[in-house]
């Protein structure tokens, strides 16, 4: 008797996975998929008794993963991983409209700064660093090298030996007086320059033309529960931030404004942004 209710309820099942593949277009071998994962389910769902989670209460204090807990746990992931970034389509076009233009008009300095670097620093052109971007996803940032080959090293020596160089770089992660920089690379600092390769993190979707400064993972603890406001998009060449004070402002506050901008954003104020920001570059004062 039980065969028979068996061999019924999977007669059933198997009408229920064709009728749905069926709605949404899947081929045959799609349907046979979702009928294999269809028996991997029902066999996960069948106690273990051998299994060694039955006795995880024994095994140094361990907390059992109850089933509503992993249900949870698979629901937040699957939220995180269909979220989109904030603007979705439109300001992906505008940043695909806006980099792309960028990159025509900037031609001719893309070309000659990587040569003034090599002539009068030697070594690498780009600085490679991984930020935090969109979602909490690592990405490779670039920008022309401004500092040393070493300047990792040079940085914790430097603060080492000067204790307040060393409260200034807790306070703002940046010093007013940073010996990694080379000459040409304050030039390019100052002109901000040295960010134009983030367009091309702009074409491949690291990155937007507004939002918040990308940051490296120890740095985005300093957001609090900000980091939330912050993963929620894509990291941007310019923002808030740059158009209203940049290095003359504390990290505090920094964090107040793309937190601002997240919750308020629109495309009007990135557009509001991007007709700004020329204006803000050309105040040197106000950048490292």
């Amino acid at each position: 008797m039980s065969n028979v209710i068996e061999s019924n309820l999977r007669q059933c099942e198997d009408l229920a996975v064709e009728g749905w593949a069926l709605l949404v277009g899947a081929k045959p071998a799609a349907t046979s998929l979702l009928r294999g994962e269809s028996d991997a389910a029902a066999r996960s769902n069948t106690p273990d008794l051998s299994s060694p989670q039955l006795n995880a209460s024994h095994d140094h204090g361990a907390v059992p993963f109850e089933p509503d807990m992993r249900t949870a746990s698979i629901d937040d992931d699957a939220r995180s991983e269909s979220r989109q970034p904030l603007g979705g389509w439109a300001k992906r076009l505008l940043d695909l409209m806006v980099a792309s233009t960028a990159l025509i008009l900037a031609g001719p300095i893309l070309v000659l700064i990587p040569l003034l670097v090599k002539a009068s620093t030697g070594g690498p052109v780009l600085f490679v660093h991984r930020r935090i971007g969109f979602n909490g996803k690592a990405f490779d940032c670039y920008k022309f090298r401004t500092m040393v080959p070493n300047a990792e090293e040079v940085l914790e020596q430097h603060l080492r030996c000067n204790p307040q160089a060393a409260q200034e770089w807790a306070a703002n992660q940046k010093l007013s007086c940073d010996p990694r920089i080379l000459f040409f690379g304050k030039m390019l600092r100052k002109s901000s320059l040295d960010e134009l390769p983030q367009l091309f993190n702009i074409l491949r979707g690291d990155m937007s033309c507004v939002g918040p400064r990308p940051v490296v993972a120890d740095e985005l603890q300093r957001y609090g529960a900000a980091s939330h406001e912050y993963l929620k998009t894509r990291p941007g060449l310019t923002g808030l931030w740059q158009i209203n004070g940049r290095n003359t402002t504390e990290y505090s506050h920094r964090v107040l404004l793309d937190t601002q901008y997240v919750r308020t954003w629109s495309l009007r104020c990135d557009l509001s942004i991007l007709m700004r920001t020329i204006p803000a570059m050309m105040k040197f004062d106000q950048t490292s």
